[in-house]
């Protein structure tokens, strides 16, 4: 077995894993939040309920309860929810190791952005994850942190900035997916730094006979709610490497900037909605996820290409792709990351290129998804005469 076929299935199990927790933390996340928004005071509640809620599912009813701050006793048969959020993290992270980090000078280094040894983009793509969880961590914890939209708008100017400083150092596929995995990091580390230790104080309170500290269930709600509105975005991030429409973009905070405002927005709709608000004080939401939705049509839509002179011959296209597309993309690739064209998409022929059209214009020519991390160094105007060989048949 080579080295290539062995990180083929460590890249497809720690996908299949990561799928699977994460839509375990994402249920829950969004179960609880919707539950949360559900509580209703109820005539006969017992002293120390917060809010009720009767729930079917599954053939039978449910009735719910919150203590305000926490009951005088637990059970031994307490339930926690931390699992799914941990090995999220860690499946991310591993997954992020054998398709970024094994495959650096492929899928994270682009030469025309920055030339970057391996290591070097490895140290920066770790130590931003950690260090943007220490400012985000902090900023929570400050005077900020009381103040919700001051907190959000500032969480949005480090989002946007870390894009920023993303894009001056890594290809269009490293700066979205690590968008995505610093966000991650702040959902993930706010359910094991801040979530969990805090509700085992409480937990530790009651059984040593002590009042839990309120204040401790607050800030974990405060995260929670975080989590749950920076879900959406982080989805999207993660899946962003399939469209070059996102990933090529000449302005990545301008896309991240619209897709955390779609994301929020369709969030705080159902948010609303949930909790049973008039629909009055949460309708805008839907506009405004919609007018962002907008905005990213017209941002993204691809640029005229540019007039080629002159008639471009088959055999001009052919030599093009020959030396910037059949290291991978062949029946017999020569680019050591690949053992065989990935997709099955070979372009060894001028029936190959016409056969693939759409997806050499969106990947190779509309933008610079292909090659991946530009390693050849593809140029503007040998995209253009690509493009124009392409189009002159229609």
């Amino acid at each position: 077995m080579t080295a290539t076929f062995l990180s083929e299935w460590l890249n497809l199990l720690f996908r299949w894993f990561h799928l699977i927790v994460g839509v375990g933390w994402i249920g829950t996340s969004f179960y609880f939040i919707a539950l949360d928004l559900s509580l209703r005071k109820r005539e006969g509640q017992a002293p120390g309920i917060l809010g009720s809620a009767w729930e079917v599912h599954g053939g039978g009813f449910y009735h719910v309860e919150k203590f305000m701050v926490a009951p005088k006793e637990l059970p031994s048969d307490l339930i926690w929810y931390k699992w799914d959020a941990y090995l999220t993290w860690v499946s991310g992270f591993a997954l992020l190791t054998v398709q970024y980090y094994f495959n650096a000078t492929v899928y994270l280094i682009d030469p025309e952005v920055m030339k970057l040894l391996p290591v070097e983009a490895i140290s920066i793509s770790v130590v931003s994850l950690f260090a943007g969880w220490i400012v985000y961590d902090r900023l929570c914890r400050s005077p900020i942190g009381q103040n919700t939209p001051l907190l959000a708008a500032c969480l949005l100017v480090i989002i946007l900035g870390a894009t920023y400083g993303y894009a001056q150092v890594f290809s269009g596929r490293g700066v979205l997916i690590h968008v995505g995995a610093l966000i991650g990091t702040f959902m993930a580390f706010n359910v094991f730094v801040v979530i969990v230790p805090n509700q085992k104080k409480i937990t530790a309170a009651l059984l040593a006979g002590r009042e839990p500290d309120a204040a401790l269930g607050k800030i974990g709600k405060q995260r929670s709610v975080h989590n749950n509105y920076l879900t959406l975005p982080v989805l999207l991030m993660m899946v962003s490497n399939h469209y070059p429409l996102l990933t090529g973009h000449s302005q990545p905070v301008l896309v991240v900037a619209l897709i955390l405002v779609m994301g929020g927005m369709v969030r705080h709709f159902i948010n609303r909605h949930d909790a049973h608000d008039s629909f009055g004080n949460f309708w805008w939401a839907l506009p405004a996820a919609a007018v962002s939705l907008v905005a990213a049509l017209i941002v993204t839509q691809p640029a005229k290409l540019g007039g080629v002179h002159g008639p471009v011959l088959d055999g001009d296209a052919l030599a093009i792709a020959q030396t910037h597309c059949t290291a991978c993309h062949s029946a017999t690739p020569t680019n050591e990351s690949f053992s065989e064209a990935p997709k099955n998409i070979e372009l060894d022929s001028v029936a190959d290129l016409r056969r693939y059209e759409a997806l050499i214009m969106a990947q190779a020519v509309r933008s610079s998804a292909m090659p991946l991390g530009n390693e050849t160094g593809m140029t503007t105007k040998e995209r253009e005469v690509l493009g124009a060989w392409l189009q002159k048949s229609h």
